[in-house]
């Protein structure tokens, strides 16, 4: 039991930690308007010391000119609370502790605890959007006068506008998905955090009370139902850790001389006590053994295939996890006998958040594949899906071995 209390905790740390190293500010209010959390970059963007702003009104963080109007919205929001973007189309400012203005766009996503309702606000600076903005309107302003006289400047002037048109754009567009990737994010999380953490608590308790009763099997039960869900949630916070450095550029393909067979071997070893009792993981290992590869990109890439296999097959299920070492390539290999994927749902198997419409019922992020993709890419290989609806899976990883 002590071990997996501090595997819980361990879990809420990754889960802090999307939230304390968010580039962004995100800051959570209550119904009130009382601030309850926030993060650094928050408090940075505002100019406040750590948690100096925790119990403050989120008022403090607009100007005086706006807080009346902006305590209406909130009341008017708090009655029919739902995602929103502010700060598009309508200009915001946000007030520093030295009493600095500053234009901003919000983000505003509410969700409901036992605790009450809340509002998490993602808070970008837009002060270098809103100086290109006008910064544009005075280049087409200073082209009206000088079209007739001066055609060369004309020229020169539009290219340079053309190419601030692009840069704002780019920006606009990269707003855009940031915040389609939030509210994806904000609805994934609150479903799948909560699920495993339910279950956890659930089953705490059932632990506690079947010790009373010293009943042994229900207490391994219960137990296993609490490993099972850490796992998920620990799977969630790599997903979510991967991506961010991987879009970040934080990955380096670091190829060193291992041992593949006993390395493979190693994790299918790990990977066994994940499965169920009745299914069977299987080694297959021909060729050379040494060879040089970036073990940590293909552990991550091993863990994420196996695991996925183990999920989607049944129990009593065979998995078989096979390689083949040649002169020119290194060819790695999993095999299920799950539920299968259909070829439909094969065109956008490495999109991220993406779901095959049977597997919707099983827990997971929709974002391993696309990590694997992205692993594979790195270390100049590919992957290939062999699949059939109710027949198994088949995934297949080439790394050139040159």
């Amino acid at each position: 039991m002590q071990t997996d209390e501090i595997n819980i905790m361990q879990d809420k740390e990754g889960i802090d930690a999307l939230f304390l190293f968010a580039t962004e500010g995100i800051i959570v209010a209550n119904e009130n308007g009382e601030i309850t959390r926030c993060n650094p970059s928050s408090e940075s963007l505002f100019g406040y010391d750590k948690d100096e702003l925790l119990g403050k009104k989120i008022e403090v963080l607009v100007p005086q000119r706006l807080s009346d109007k902006h305590t209406s919205h909130r009341d008017s929001f708090n009655k029919n609370p739902h995602a929103r973007s502010m700060g598009a189309e309508m200009q915001l400012f946000g007030l520093k502790k030295d009493g600095t203005e500053f234009p901003i766009q919000i983000s505003l996503s509410p969700y409901t605890t036992t605790n009450g309702k809340f509002v998490i606000a993602f808070i970008i600076d837009i002060t270098a959007r809103r100086s290109a903005e006008e910064k544009l309107k005075n280049y087409s302003f200073e082209l009206e006068k000088q079209v007739k006289s001066r055609t060369l400047i004309l020229e020169e002037a539009i290219n340079e506008l053309e190419k601030t048109k692009k840069d704002l754009n780019n920006a606009l567009e990269k707003e855009k998905e940031l915040n389609e990737l939030k509210s994806r994010f904000v609805a994934m999380a609150s479903h799948e955090f909560r699920t495993p953490l339910t279950t956890m608590m659930s089953s705490l308790s059932l632990v506690t009370k079947y010790g009373e009763q010293n009943d042994k099997v229900n207490q391994v039960k219960h137990v296993g139902k609490i490993k099972n869900s850490i796992n998920n949630l620990t799977d969630i916070l790599n997903d979510f850790l991967s991506l961010s450095k991987l879009e970040e550029g934080k990955i380096d393909n670091m190829p060193e001389e291992i041992n593949l067979k006993l390395f493979l071997s190693e994790i299918v070893s790990e990977m066994r006590s994940m499965s169920s009792e009745m299914q069977q993981l299987m080694e297959v290992y021909e060729g050379e053994e040494v060879v040089l590869i970036d073990k940590k990109l293909l552990r991550n890439v091993m863990f994420n295939l196996i695991s996925n296999a183990i999920k989607f097959s049944p129990s009593g299920g065979e998995i078989v996890i096979a390689c083949n070492v040649s002169v020119d390539s290194i060819q790695i290999s999993v095999k299920d006998s799950g539920i299968g994927i259909s070829k439909e749902d094969q065109k956008h198997l490495f999109e991220r958040f993406f779901r095959g419409h049977n597997a919707t019922h099983i827990q997971g992020t929709g974002l391993g594949l696309s990590i694997v993709a992205k692993y594979a890419e790195l270390m100049n290989g590919s992957v290939f899906i062999e699949s059939e609806e109710n027949k198994g899976t088949t995934f297949k990883i080439i790394l050139s071995n040159i």
